[in-house]
């Protein structure tokens, strides 16, 4: 049986055949004009193709070309306890298990929020069933249940080495962010999907409910995004693209002060 692929998502499904995707359906996402499309990863591997950067020692950036689905592109960091996946892509095919077997592998797999599902049973089966890491707010949105998938619960989780994920909330309920001690040459970085999404004015963030449909959050939503990463050291921020989605320096005070200009002008 294959597991079919939202075309408009990336998410992959249990059912051989799926009624909908609940995911685009839900006011936070969209179905395009000409409705609901399905793919899977046998027909992905034959048009598209996965591309490695790296962005600072440790930390590799994994997309795919032509972008597919929504188009983030995932993250791989090295750490002496083993590899995370940070956040994930629809299209695994041999190269890219290669690729990331010559660089060590994974231990586990975790993942920002529901957008970035994709097909995260496929690459932990790939990888000898490393587990997949999801906060248990977004339990609704898990489309292939499976038992790698390890639905944690709190406000954070220490995973491998010293790397901790925070439960931010925001847009989504679970929606969650990665510290990583070691990043930013030891001042610190937030690998933040767009729970924190970075904005072209740098070192400014945003904070949406819905980025497609440009629906806002409220301001004690932001609050509580800000207060959850307020305790960790960092300086910079990767978020969920290629291109100018990461903050090199300042972060920190940037996500504070894109906080304060937010409510203020949701008060205004």
């Amino acid at each position: 049986m294959e597991n079919y692929i939202c075309v408009t998502c990336g998410t992959q499904f249990s059912e051989a055949v799926p009624a909908s995707c609940p995911i685009c359906q839900d006011e936070r996402q969209y179905l395009p004009p000409g409705g609901q499309q399905w793919t899977t990863l046998a027909r992905l591997r034959q048009q598209h193709r996965n591309s490695f950067r790296r962005k600072e020692p440790n930390l590799y950036g994994i997309g795919t070309v032509p972008d597919f689905g929504i188009g983030q592109r995932a993250l791989l960091m090295r750490t002496p306890a083993g590899n995370v996946l940070w956040d994930c892509i629809s299209l695994l095919d041999e190269a890219t298990i290669d690729i990331i077997q010559g660089l060590g592998g994974l231990s586990a797999i975790a993942i920002s929020h529901p957008h970035y599902y994709t097909t995260n049973v496929e690459w932990s089966r790939a990888f000898g069933n490393v587990p997949v890491y999801l906060h248990a707010a977004d339990r609704q949105w898990v489309m292939r249940p499976d038992p790698v998938v390890q639905l944690w619960e709190g406000e954070t989780l220490r995973l491998l080495d010293d790397l901790t994920l925070i439960r931010c909330g925001g847009h989504f309920d679970g929606g969650t962010v990665l510290h990583w001690p070691a990043g930013a040459e030891g001042r610190g970085a937030l690998l933040t999907g767009d729970i924190i999404q970075v904005v072209p004015a740098q070192p400014f963030v945003s904070f949406m409910y819905s980025y497609p449909n440009l629906l806002p959050l409220s301001a004690a939503k932001v609050q509580h995004i800000v207060a959850a990463v307020e305790p960790f050291a960092y300086d910079r921020i990767y978020g969920a693209w290629w291109g100018r989605t990461t903050i090199q320096t300042g972060a920190k005070e940037g996500v504070r002060k894109s906080a304060e200009r937010y409510i203020r002008l949701l008060a205004e």
